[in-house]
């Protein structure tokens, strides 16, 4: 990870929520608590799952009144920023540099170094943001919907995402990959 902005050494290092705002890195970060936590790197499968939603959801964007936002900073508690893969905004909120509402939906593609353990624990902190549909696509195998505090294989593979008039279809998204 390249941190821009001030000295990153390989222990942990605590940095304020300002340090963090002002800082850039490549690729992008997450900060927990005083803590910057490197984002697992995508690889091609991971950019094709990427692209295949927004493609998708952009298609809908205006008329299900949302804005598709990959990889965007959601202030999910004081002191949390994540950063998922795919976030749905509301377009009916304010445009914001960082997202303080919560999302209509946020996705998680899994990348090889992930954890299912890490994954749920950023799941369960979009959930208690208030954010109601939390997937996290395996592109090596099933999709999973966040639920009840844990992650199970999705059922339905095509449903309307609470909150707004927006259609998930796991069977056309697949379709975009390439």
């Amino acid at each position: 990870m390249v941190f821009s902005g001030g000295t990153m050494a390989a222990t942990t290092t605590f940095i304020s929520v300002e340090e963090y705002l002002r800082s850039s890195f490549e690729p992008d970060a997450e900060y927990v608590d005083g803590q910057i936590e490197e984002r697992p790197m995508g690889e091609n499968d991971h950019s094709a799952w990427q692209k295949a939603l927004c493609v998708w959801f952009e298609n809908q964007a205006k008329e299900a009144q949302i804005r598709v936002r990959p990889e965007l900073r959601v202030q999910v508690a004081p002191t949390t920023f994540l950063v998922p893969d795919v976030a749905l905004l509301d377009r009916n909120r304010p445009v914001e540099k960082i997202a303080t509402y919560p999302p209509v939906a946020v996705f998680e593609i899994l990348s090889p170094e992930d954890t299912f353990k890490r994954v749920t624990v950023k799941c369960g902190q979009y959930h208690r943001m208030g954010i109601q549909t939390i997937l996290v696509i395996d592109p090596d195998g099933p999709t999973y919907q966040y639920s009840a505090g844990s992650l199970r294989e999705l059922v339905d593979r095509a449903f309307d995402l609470p909150g707004s008039t927006a259609r998930f279809d796991l069977d056309e998204i697949q379709k975009l990959l390439d």
